[in-house]
């Protein structure tokens, strides 16, 4: 079959089976964009922005029915019980923006709501538990205001829980970070292991009562950067019930782009955070000649590998666009279906296609929300802070 065929074919498997994307850092890069700095309506999502990734023309190109939008904020920033509810309040103004194009989501049945009604799933997910400040409370207020995923922590390790790309102190999780786990197991919000250390998404997948997600990761094996998943915890999904979503960040899909960054990265894999990230490759490139380049081809190869290892029914896709440098092919959300086009040229069906774009997240989701129904009705809130947890 040829391209155009191909890529036919994708868009009616995806009219029919839209994407959920499990990672999207918009909020932040409408925060720190000069002109807009953090206004939802200056911002303007309703055109193409030409050195962005992400607006409702390119959402709507690319056949998107559900996106988990990240309250993203760098670990050593100032204030950041105040920044992550600035970032919730920026994902629920792009909601009230644009009531004609996003539904806000707060339990997998919208994801359906949506449809029937033409909009796009908007669901929120806070990504670095800093913002908690080491208490157990925050977790029901953004619970409460529509946060449904916690990743536990960003690039840095916080006092409960070892990041991938730093020095590990915890094993993984100390006392106090167990019950961050278990509390939101028990209001039913996903907990995303995307930036944990190997160790500690073992320590996830031992304790979690319920499905864990890896919102944006690839295949270890593939690219072995640190931030990719384990074979053993990609195998263990299958019992846990979770899944991995497949990222394009070019770093965790090409391992010739990820030797050539070590030069301009830390010991741990991880890269200044810088307000132009195409900006910031440029001038890595000016010193140390052009960067390879990864390649929608190659975020095929990881979501092959995942399926091979975890099983058809524990991988998705998290792109996590974030206004940086993609794959060739996957420059902005309007190229999904050149993704699925490609899986389709590898043999991938539309049954299976449809548990990738969005049955599988849905799924997950669903189970999670199952027992944290159950487990509210078993036991009280968790409260208090790290230092009334023994050993943390």
């Amino acid at each position: 079959m040829d391209d155009l065929s191909l890529l036919a074919r994708a868009r009616t498997a995806l009219a029919a089976a839209p994407i959920f994307d499990g990672h999207n850092d918009l909020p932040y890069v409408i925060r720190q964009d000069s002109r807009a700095k953090g206004d939802v309506i200056d911002y303007d999502l309703t055109r193409a922005h030409e050195r962005g990734d992400t607006d409702i023309p390119r959402l709507r190109e690319g056949f998107v029915g559900a996106q988990f939008w990240s309250a993203f904020q760098p670990t050593g920033a100032p204030h950041p019980a105040r920044t992550t509810l600035e970032l919730i309040d920026t994902i629920l103004r792009i909601e009230q923006a644009h009531p004609d194009v996003f539904l806000p989501a707060r339990c997998a049945a919208d994801f359906d709501s949506a449809r029937v009604a033409g909009k796009i799933a908007s669901f929120i997910v806070i990504e670095g538990g800093v913002g908690m400040e080491n208490a157990l409370a925050p977790l029901r207020v953004w619970h409460a205001a529509g946060a449904r995923m916690l990743i536990p922590c960003h690039n840095e390790t916080l006092d409960w829980v070892d990041s991938a790309t730093d020095l590990a102190r915890h094993n993984g999780f100390n006392a106090f970070g167990r019950a961050v786990i278990a509390e939101c197991n028990r209001l039913g919000m996903i907990v995303d292991g995307a930036h944990v250390s190997h160790a500690g998404l073992r320590a996830l997948l031992d304790l979690s009562e319920a499905p864990v997600f890896l919102s944006h990761s690839n295949a270890f094996s593939l690219c072995d950067h640190p931030r990719n998943a384990p074979d053993d915890v990609l195998k263990r999904l299958k019992a846990n019930g979770g899944l991995v979503m497949a990222t394009f960040v070019p770093g965790f899909v090409s391992q010739p782009l990820r030797d050539w960054l070590k030069r301009t990265r830390d010991a741990y894999g991880k890269a200044p955070l810088a307000p132009d990230p195409k900006a910031q490759l440029n001038e890595a490139e000016q010193r140390h000649g052009p960067a390879p380049k990864a390649t929608l081809a190659e975020v095929a190869d990881h979501i092959v590998y995942l399926v091979e290892t975890a099983g058809i029914d524990h991988v998705g896709i998290g792109s996590d666009f974030f206004g940086g440098p993609q794959p060739v092919g996957l420059e902005h959300v309007g190229r999904f279906p050149h993704l699925i086009a490609e899986l389709m040229r590898r043999g991938f069906g539309e049954a299976d296609i449809a548990k990738i774009s969005n049955g599988n997240a849905l799924r997950a989701m669903r189970a999670v929300e199952a027992v944290g129904e159950r487990l509210r009705r078993e036991r009280k809130p968790l409260v208090g802070r790290i230092e009334d947890y023994p050993g943390a």
